[in-house]
């Protein structure tokens, strides 16, 4: 089955390698993230499935570059613009400034 005919993130059974098992410590700013999208689902504003659904959507460069919990962010960020809980563009804007600060 090629690309065309399942989404670029449908990679179960591609040849891959081996697969790590070790276990590691989250970086703190994955630890937000996840608390991040926690606290969204509980508040009803981000369920597992608009998760996946925004890194679904996401184009596959950007899949194939981000990290896992990097995906994670820019479908929280996809999400929270795309209902309307924050304004469009403004999670890109706010990132622009973090990074200028540096």
């Amino acid at each position: 089955m090629s690309e065309t005919d399942r989404g670029h993130h449908d990679i179960g059974g591609d040849p891959a390698g081996p697969v790590p098992r070790a276990e590691h410590a989250l970086a703190p700013w994955e630890k937000e993230v996840d608390a991040i999208r926690y606290v969204l689902g509980q508040k009803g504003l981000m369920s597992a499935d608009k998760l996946r659904l925004g890194i679904e959507q996401m184009p596959a460069e950007d899949y194939r570059r981000l990290s896992y919990y990097e995906r994670w962010l820019a479908s929280i960020a996809w999400t929270m613009e795309k209902d309307g809980v924050i304004p469009p563009g403004s999670f890109a804007a706010r990132v622009a400034e973090l990074e200028a600060k540096r």
